[in-house]
């Protein structure tokens, strides 16, 4: 079985205008357990809001989210908020960091909000994205690959079945990119957790075997109805 399951979604947004926009159709999607899958497209296609869907941060207007075996979409925004906090480890584009905590405090602070916040492992974790240094830093006192690092930390510190990454490497340089990639895949094969990452950069999605276009996916759902 596997670890996420999409069915018949659909999430349509109203423009300025007033008209409805569908930004997600997807007829069927599917990701293994510890698979890791690079999703592409360029931006605007609705890359975001598809890890939303899949996070439970958005509800879509139709259709199934499974994941772990159960009905996620089914669920009201609290029940969601816990698998979420739980299960699903989310590296945000922009970091979403709390500037006015410290580094060590926005992974405890993640933590909490599931199986309760570890101390042994969060520091763990902060050394081994060699921030042992920086525990008690505040993000505006890092580098931006410096911050990215806390990212990774707060996204795996509660042991995730599934890693969602939105443009994780957009904010940084080609070295950093790359580093912060490596530093993505190899956590999550280190805790077993699914990765799925979107990014519009031909050099990441170069790296991963298993790969698909967002605009192909709408497209087919499109394309079945139509026929």
């Amino acid at each position: 079985m596997a670890l996420l399951e999409l069915q018949d979604l659909r999430k349509t947004y109203r423009t300025p205008e007033g008209t409805s926009h569908e930004v997600i159709r997807i007829s069927q999607f599917e990701l293994g357990e510890r698979t890791q899958m690079a999703l592409s497209g360029p931006s605007g296609t609705g890359k975001t809001t598809f890890l939303h869907l899949i996070a439970g941060i958005l509800t879509p207007d139709s259709g199934r989210i499974r994941f772990n075996g159960a009905e996620f979409s089914a669920l009201g925004e609290s029940a969601r908020d816990r698998i979420r906090a739980r299960s699903i480890g989310y590296i945000f584009q922009t970091f979403n960091l709390l500037q006015g905590f410290s580094v060590l405090e926005n992974v405890l602070l993640g933590m909490s909000f599931g199986a309760g916040a570890d101390l042994h492992r969060a520091t763990e974790l902060l050394k081994r994205v060699g921030l042992g240094d920086r525990m008690h830093h505040r993000p505006r006192q890092l580098s931006t690959g410096q911050q990215q690092r806390v990212a990774v930390a707060r996204a795996l510190a509660s042991r995730p079945r599934l890693v969602l990454a939105d443009e994780p490497t957009g904010n940084l340089d080609a070295v950093h990119g790359r580093e912060a990639l490596r530093l993505i895949r190899e956590a999550c094969e280190e805790v077993g957790a699914a990765l799925l990452l979107v990014s519009h950069d031909p050099v990441v999605l170069g790296q991963f075997s298993e790969r698909r276009s967002l605009a192909e996916i709408n497209q087919a759902a499109r394309t079945e109805e139509a026929s």
